[in-house]
């Protein structure tokens, strides 16, 4: 199939309309600079840490509303504003990793609230930094790759410049492509995939462009191995934070580029789930679009993914909506959560989609492109799933069987309490071992320990609580987060 004509692009801009488009792109500076005050303003208390997390409520509001954008890109624009724009959020994702390295080498713990932060809010960071970076590869400048190659370093995910390039985009809706998830393929068994098959055809990839794809590791050839470079480069770097920083530095790093990559990957799974490419050139009904307009203001252009796939060196502010391409009905921050918290749900969501455009496995054979009704394609899925889940997925580990059998003894509630109070006791052990007893005994550290989880658990359970009444997710939370600072406000009144 051929994809029609773009719509044609608008005539010309006057400088002041361009700088309104280039003040809208700045929405890109969210969350790296959510995570930059984090990282410059820490250690911190553990409740101020956990109240990082709200504008990360609000960035998944925003991108879940009905608020979209449409609209084709103008001509015109200048080049520059917009590259500085990215060489700008180069700058500040360097500058965060620093800082975290500076925040946890003496001045914070590995067991702190703190920790879990790093994981969570630079992680998130670091996952946009990977969009950034993915703009910067498809340059043909050799500074704008560097530069781009440098910012997947900092996730130790080098090998994306070699596979993405050369790999995804050649293969993308075909079987051959280890980024693009399966009709019925759930997220867990994806990225369990995904992972090492991408690491594994890089290295096919360049070692086939050395001369011979079954190459030695130690054959000199490798020398000019790009992922191999990438591997030492990216490990050197860690392992230097390691020595000259310590382990709670070392192993906030690596949380960060973990939470990252799972991004990541969340992204690959959702961008070309189910799609089937059926031609040799890639066309824009081979990718899913989103028209969230935080998605493609904050996250410079990543949401129109079917315009990139099918001409990959257009810049992110000329990238075009494809009426074609089947539509998520959210932004990249929603459907990520979506993915990795309710993956049953986004199935469902996507393949009424395709159902209704007779895309991916519902492609028709003849002329005839109706929709598809809904319970033929959710059918469809059903046995996809049953397909897709191998035999071992449904004979569960032996921690599972313990706590399965640990629940029908004591019920979902006393499991749940006997979990948390291994928890806690954990946690206090190991914060106790690192900071040591002179401080405060073992006791006293416990009874704040339990303040501290019985506080995230009124969090939860009032924004839940909110959420569901009052059906706003921003007034929720933020008023859930009002609570907690009272709580730890009295934490610290209590400990004074």
């Amino acid at each position: 199939m051929s994809a029609t004509t773009a719509p044609p692009e608008a005539p010309a801009l006057r400088p002041g309309e361009v700088l309104r488009i280039w003040f809208k792109h700045l929405t890109a500076l969210y969350i790296p600079g959510l995570s930059l005050a984090f990282v410059l303003t820490g250690p911190h208390p553990w409740w101020v840490a956990i109240l990082f997390m709200l504008p990360m409520v609000w960035a998944h509001h925003a991108d879940c509303t009905a608020r979209v954008e449409y609209r084709q890109p103008a001509q015109g624009l200048p080049a520059w504003p917009f590259e500085a724009l990215v060489y700008l959020l180069v700058g500040l994702q360097l500058w965060i990793i620093g800082g975290l390295v500076v925040l946890f080498a003496g001045q914070q713990g590995v067991f702190s609230v703190d920790m879990v932060m790093a994981f969570l809010v630079v992680g998130g960071s670091s996952g946009f930094a990977i969009i950034t970076a993915h703009e910067l590869i498809h340059r043909q400048s050799k500074l704008d790759r560097l530069l781009g190659r440098l910012l997947l370093s900092v996730v130790l995910y080098e090998h994306f410049f070699t596979e993405h390039l050369r790999g995804h985009h050649v293969r993308v809706g075909t079987a051959d492509d280890p980024a693009t998830a399966r009709f019925g393929e759930r997220y867990e068994p994806f990225f369990r995939r995904t992972v090492p098959a991408q690491f594994r055809s890089a290295w096919r990839i360049e070692t086939k462009r050395l001369g011979d794809e079954r190459m030695q590791l130690l054959d000199r050839r490798q020398l000019g191995n790009r992922v191999l470079q990438g591997v030492i480069f990216e490990w050197t770097l860690a392992f230097t934070i390691l020595g000259v920083f310590g382990v709670a530095a070392f192993l906030a790093f690596l949380a960060q580029a973990f939470m990252a990559v799972r991004l990541l990957e969340a992204v690959n799974y959702f961008e070309h789930w189910g799609l089937e490419r059926q031609g040799k050139r890639v066309e824009p009904i081979d990718s899913w679009d989103t028209h969230g307009w935080f998605t493609y203001y904050g996250l410079i252009g990543l949401s129109r993914h079917a315009d990139h796939h099918a001409h990959p060196i257009r810049p992110y502010q000329k990238l075009r909506v494809w009426k074609e391409a089947p539509t998520l009905p959210y932004g990249y921050v929603g459907a990520v959560d979506q993915v990795q918290g309710n993956n049953a749900e986004f199935m469902k969501t996507a393949t009424l989609e395709l159902g209704r455009r007779r895309l991916g496995p519902f492609l028709p054979e003849g002329e005839d492109r109706a929709a598809l009704p809904p319970e033929a394609s959710l059918a469809r899925l059903e046995e996809a799933k049953r397909l897709e889940d191998p035999p071992f997925a449904e004979k569960p580990t032996l921690p599972v069987l313990w706590l399965q059998n640990l629940s029908r003894r004591l019920g979902q509630t006393g499991t749940r309490v006997a979990v948390m109070a291994l928890l806690l006791l954990v946690t206090t052990s190991a914060v106790h071992w690192e900071s040591g007893s002179a401080e405060t005994g073992f006791i006293a550290r416990l009874a704040l320990h339990a303040w501290i989880f019985a506080s995230v658990a009124v969090l939860i359970f009032v924004g839940h609580r909110l959420k569901l009444r009052t059906e706003h997710e921003t007034f929720a939370w933020s008023a859930a987060m009002g609570v907690l600072v009272v709580l730890g406000a009295a934490s610290g009144w209590l400990a004074g």
